[in-house]
């Protein structure tokens, strides 16, 4: 059922997970229904990481009045509380162990020492066997939450360390409802954010509140629809890639600019001084992972439009067997239904089998621009290159 009545604070922004919502405050306000290590799953945009701080904010609180220390762990303040976020492709050892030494700490305030991974799905399997042992016998007062999309993406040894708590995909108009009372937009907007992020939350919200972001997406789907051979093939994956690569830029830039004038200034250096040679390292290491920052951020943006075409595609598929009530891109009605009466179903299958092949290949470091290539050759021929 949709959730219309918020949750007591800390879960008051979690959205429509009510059961894994009764679930933690029960465990956080029991002892003996507390596991030491957790791993929450749902599809991207469900709330993982909202969840994984509310619970963290609950298990920390002395009592369940205790606003101030819940409030600072959900300010990303509280000492007890170890926090992994990764804007990088991978979590790595060096990660990873910090990770595990900080597990073995006392809590200094709280009445537990709260370790939470959010992106758990980007260890490989090296760094995921260094947080073994700290899973399986954690210190008593330590508790572990991981976040990933599924338990599919976790080592088998990891899995049968954790305790598994599966979201719920929220519904679109649960969606649209929040997005309409974080951001006051209309409901029309709301709506059309919420069903073209097929239920993310974030995304959603970026698409409810940014004309730009929403045009990109509507030229990109026209631009497929509109691919009829090779050349344009060719053309249309060079301006996809180059407006994620601007749009990664962008999102990225500022951040960038703030974190080296930052560390500048805590070295002493003054703006446009040059960098002595001893601290070149220091710079040197900020660029790095600013790079790998950059790599993750347009992997994201290629993957976010890989998603938009898995829309449109099955929006094509859906109405060759009939199902044309439950389209996400309805706008583009005309247009898909014109593809649906042009296409058998098989050559749908193909474009969506490789569309998932395309996911695949980015994630194993082919080259963006060739991959999506090859992918809108198969749109316009029908056949796999």
């Amino acid at each position: 059922m949709p959730q219309t009545v918020a949750a007591p604070f800390p879960w008051a922004d979690v959205w429509g997970q009510d059961a894994a919502v009764e679930t933690l405050r029960s465990a956080a306000s029991d002892p003996s229904a507390l596991s030491h290590a957790w791993l929450i799953t749902g599809p991207p945009g469900s709330g993982r990481s909202t969840l994984a701080y509310a619970f963290a904010a609950a298990l920390i609180a002395d009592h369940p009045d205790d606003e101030a220390a819940m409030r600072q762990v959900l300010a990303g303040t509280h000492p007890d509380v170890t926090a992994l976020r990764t804007d990088k492709v991978i979590i790595t050892i060096a990660e990873a162990r910090a990770l595990v030494e900080r597990s073995y700490f006392a809590p200094s305030a709280g009445r537990y020492r709260v370790i939470v991974v959010e992106d758990a799905d980007r260890m490989v399997e090296r760094t995921s066997n260094v947080l073994l042992k700290a899973l399986e016998e954690p210190p008593e007062q330590t508790v572990w939450i991981l976040c990933a999309p599924s338990e599919a993406d976790l080592l088998p040894t990891i899995r049968s360390r954790v305790r598994s708590l599966r979201l719920r995909e929220p519904d679109v108009a649960d969606v649209a409802r929040l997005i309409t009372l974080r951001t006051g937009v209309d409901e029309v907007v709301a709506e059309q954010a919420a069903r073209h992020a097929q239920r993310h939350i974030g995304m959603a919200q970026r698409l409810a509140t940014d004309d730009a972001a929403r045009r990109r997406r509507d030229e990109t789907l026209r631009s497929v629809l509109a691919v009829r051979g090779v050349n344009d093939a060719v053309e249309v994956a060079g301006r996809i890639i180059q407006a994620a690569t601007d749009d990664a830029k962008a999102l990225t830039a500022e951040r960038d600019a703030a974190e080296r004038a930052s560390l500048l200034r805590t070295v002493g250096i003054a703006e446009g001084q040059a960098v002595p040679p001893a601290l070149r390292s220091q710079i040197s290491a900020l660029e790095d992972d600013q790079k790998k920052r950059a790599t993750r951020s347009l992997r994201d943006g290629i993957d976010r439009v890989l998603t938009d075409l898995q829309s449109l595609f099955r929006d094509v598929v859906m109405l060759q067997f009939g199902r044309g009530d439950a389209l996400i891109n309805r706008e583009l009605r005309e247009d898909l239904e014109a593809l649906a009466a042009a296409w058998p179903e098989t050559r749908t299958l193909v474009v969506l089998d490789h569309l998932a092949d395309t996911r695949q290949s980015l994630e194993r470091n082919v080259a963006p621009l060739l991959a999506l290539e090859s992918l809108l050759v198969t749109v316009t021929s029908g056949r796999t290159p």
